[in-house]
């Protein structure tokens, strides 16, 4: 584990940075997931953040990552892995605390998920990646559970804007500007990452424009730039969402079996068969 400053991230969503960043990933989610159907949703971290709010799947799911909380500042306490079931199983109000609308949580190492292969219809990873300590693995893990067809969204910090950029001189001076415990991936990298495991890019959007500032008045100000970004620079937001759809190609029969063709053509006979070199000449 580094020893780098790590910003605590519960803090920082109370910050008005944070409370602007979670803002807009709030509105593309609930906006994206309210059309996406099926029976399994699960969430990978973040509990500040409801992303299945709007889904409508009878079977969703927050899922914390307990391997790493006890050594990551940015984490959630470490808990053995187990299911919390709201209003049954959960008398110290656990999963009131972390999970959103009251959603039942499991606790595990995201990296080895306990599901099974293909079996999970919408997996979405707000700012995961920037946390595991294996991001390739963690995209592995995600091809597994998926089924085909099956959607994955991704959410994280934009390395090439003026966010990273004052993420990464902080990075240098000890003051971090927003909570990632490695160097922020950049988006290009994530399309190529899915790209190899299968999946195909649905979408891509990026959101807030404004200046990296910390208080609260200075962000109102620039508001302006939340149009302006969409139009004229949209690929520098600070924050980017990646949708990509799994893939799973091969062979398949349509219709009835066709006889095989003969390899003459029409018309034509064999000069000799099988049949004529064991009949019997009736001449003789």
């Amino acid at each position: 584990m580094s020893d780098r400053p790590i910003i605590d991230w519960p803090a920082w969503t109370d910050s008005p940075a944070g409370r602007y960043v979670l803002d807009w990933e709030q509105a593309q989610l609930d906006s994206l997931v309210s059309n996406v159907f099926g029976y399994h949703a699960l969430q990978l971290g973040l509990p500040q953040l409801d992303a299945l709010r709007e889904n409508r799947m009878p079977c969703r799911a927050l899922v914390l990552d307990a391997a790493s909380g006890a050594s990551a500042p940015y984490t959630y306490p470490q808990r053995p892995p187990q299911t919390v079931e709201p209003h049954r199983s959960d008398p110290a109000g656990v999963a009131g605390r972390y999970a959103p609308g009251a959603r039942p949580t499991l606790w595990c190492d995201l990296l080895d998920l306990p599901f099974e292969a293909q079996s999970v219809d919408l997996l979405v990873m707000p700012h995961t990646l920037e946390f595991t300590r294996d991001p390739h693995r963690l995209l592995r893990e995600a091809e597994r559970v998926l089924m085909p067809e099956g959607q994955l969204v991704i959410l994280g910090f934009n390395s090439l804007s003026l966010w990273g950029a004052r993420h990464a001189f902080g990075k240098m001076t000890g003051r971090p500007f927003v909570p990632a415990s490695h160097d922020l991936i950049a988006f290009t990298r994530i399309k190529d990452w899915i790209k190899l495991l299968g999946f195909e890019l649905e979408r891509g959007r990026f959101g807030c424009y404004r200046p990296p500032l910390a208080n609260e008045n200075w962000l109102e100000r620039f508001a302006f730039m939340e149009a302006a970004g969409d139009r004229w620079w949209p690929i520098f937001g600070a924050a980017y969402m990646v949708t990509a759809v799994k893939r799973v190609r091969g062979i398949r029969l349509v219709g009835a079996l066709k006889a095989k063709k003969p390899v003459l053509a029409p018309g034509l006979a064999p000069a000799a068969t099988h049949q004529t070199h064991q009949t019997p000449n009736p001449r003789i």
